[in-house]
């Protein structure tokens, strides 16, 4: 590995690290550029070598997570549902302090936004119905809110019982959805 990618991957680390004390600190919309270089202590310039603003910065830290969750979940023929739904709960335990700082109090409204997207996306491939359709985001909006309690709680219950509390809920929603798309067939 070259010597300018441990210099640009250090950089990255840093801010990223700044970025999370200082949405804990102040909130995501109160911070700047330069507060997270100062924090990081690196260069403005290093900044926008790697960033175009810090809207960019979370964007980046949404793809590299959202990439890893779903290979997390990722289905695989002898992996058990309980087990991707506890892979799922896992990963934002590990990192609970970025999903934290992002969708706790002080967090981002547009993060937050994304994520339930990115959910709802997850979900619609997994369900007969047709994208956009309100189950997926009933479901997405369901596991935004149990992630956020979770860590708003200090991680209150272990991945696993957590999982298992969400599978019931998203079940139940996922049968009575299609309890009602049966009576609605049947009445159309």
């Amino acid at each position: 590995m070259s010597q300018e990618n441990v210099r640009v991957r250090r950089t990255r680390t840093l801010l990223r690290q700044a970025l999370v004390e200082l949405i804990e600190e102040r909130g995501f919309d109160r911070i700047t550029v330069g507060q997270i270089t100062e924090r990081a202590m690196v260069s403005r310039a290093a900044f926008y070598r790697n960033y175009r603003d810090k809207y960019q910065l979370v964007e980046q830290i949404f793809e590299e997570a959202l990439a890893e969750l779903l290979g997390t979940v990722a289905d695989g023929p002898d992996t058990p549902v309980l087990e991707r739904w506890t892979g799922f709960f896992e990963h934002f335990d590990r990192y609970h302090r970025l999903y934290g700082a992002l969708l706790g109090r002080n967090g981002s409204s547009w993060f937050a936004a994304r994520m339930q997207s990115a959910l709802a996306d997850m979900a619609a491939e997994h369900l007969p119905q047709a994208p956009g359709d309100l189950i997926p985001t009933l479901l997405a909006g369901m596991h935004l809110q149990a992630i956020t309690w979770w860590l708003g709680t200090g991680r209150s219950m272990p991945a696993r019982e957590i999982a298992i509390r969400t599978a019931k809920l998203a079940s139940a929603l996922i049968t009575e959805a299609n309890a009602h798309e049966g009576v609605a067939r049947i009445s159309g």
